[in-house]
């Protein structure tokens, strides 16, 4: 079978990562673009070529003529940057792949479990309109010039590096010094995670895929735990028995703070549950593997092996008091 010549643009993040091991390991012939300034080191075998996305000078001097049979876009957020990338790939490349959001789906969702036909609006969250904004290019595009799109949906993907939980490691310093937590909501809402490795099976077995032009698919797995099981299995990756979670309002946690406003009301307040099954027609070796008792048990293990990588934040440490002692009757206690 030839190898597939894959352009990742981006390729050093917890998604895309993981996505360029998996192309490289189905024998892909891998060539990752981005400017060259990332911590987190190119998957050995990829070629590395620097270069500024935003610079299309510097891409077309950086790439030549060269052509990929697909362009993976992890590096997109505007429709500015959508059109960049056509401009400078349009007529060059067999597929463009762009990595949209799952929170652009209706939020809240009417009807679960969400799917590829459920409506794209999010009025809470500015990110998530963008992403809107960019699908609606790429699929005019598509209808006006044929251009070769694919869209892809993720919902929150994590690895061994990338808590999914709000205060990251400086909750599980907390939660290993008898400390409450404080959870959003209840707890109760049903969550979907996905591990990076998880996604990029599903992820590349769409990359030069026929049957993926000109379409849209969720790709998120089916492990939704709650928020208090998410929490609850840090706590115990931690060594921690019987945690103290303070659940705090999700609206009480956005006047409070409110740069986290649009990315909590606007998307983790509500219930994520997806239905996979569109891009398992097409990729039947997807799906969930890694579940988030063993993916916290991974974050842990790796926090307390790289002391150097530990992100414990002061500020945000003092922030989850005030938040506690803000919210006063709002909040409420609980131990797990």
């Amino acid at each position: 079978m030839t190898a597939r010549r894959i352009l990742y643009i981006g390729g050093t993040g917890v998604i895309s990562t993981a996505c360029v091991r998996r192309s490289l390991a189905r024998g892909d012939e891998v060539t990752v673009l981005n400017r060259g300034t990332s911590a987190r080191p190119i998957p050995d075998g990829a070629e590395s070529v620097v270069a500024d996305i935003r610079d299309a000078a510097s891409v077309r001097d950086a790439l030549g003529d060269r052509a990929f049979d697909a362009v993976a876009e992890f590096t997109a957020f505007t429709p500015a940057h959508v059109q960049s990338d056509l401009d400078l790939f349009e007529g060059r490349v067999g597929q463009y792949v762009f990595i949209s959001s799952a929170s652009a789906y209706q939020k809240p969702a009417l009807r679960l479990p969400i799917t590829e036909s459920t409506p794209l609006r999010n009025p809470f969250w500015q990110y998530s309109r963008d992403k809107i904004a960019c699908e609606d290019l790429l699929m005019a595009a598509y209808r006006e010039r044929s251009v070769p799109i694919t869209i892809v949906r993720p919902s929150h993907t994590y690895d061994h590096t990338l808590f999914p939980n709000r205060g990251g490691w400086t909750d599980v310093v907390r939660l290993r010094a008898g400390r409450p937590v404080v959870v959003h909501g209840d707890g109760t809402t049903p969550w979907t995670l996905t591990h990076s490795d998880d996604f990029a099976v599903g992820f590349t077995g769409l990359l030069a895929h026929p049957l993926a032009i000109g379409d849209a698919f969720t790709l998120t797995g089916d492990h939704a735990p709650t928020w208090n099981q998410i929490y609850a299995w840090l706590a115990d990756a931690a060594g921690v028995q019987h945690p103290e979670f303070v659940h705090i309002a999700s609206e009480t946690i956005a006047r409070l703070v409110p740069e986290e406003g649009p990315s909590l009301v606007g998307d983790k307040a509500y219930a994520a549950v997806y239905d996979n099954t569109k891009v398992k027609s097409l990729v039947p070796e997807f799906g969930t593997t890694i579940l988030f008792d063993e993916g916290a048990r991974r974050l842990v293990a790796h926090s307390d092996a790289h002391p150097d990588q530990q992100r414990y934040d002061a500020e945000d440490d003092a922030l989850s008091d005030r938040l506690i002692a803000a919210a006063g009757p709002d909040a409420a206690a609980a131990r797990f």
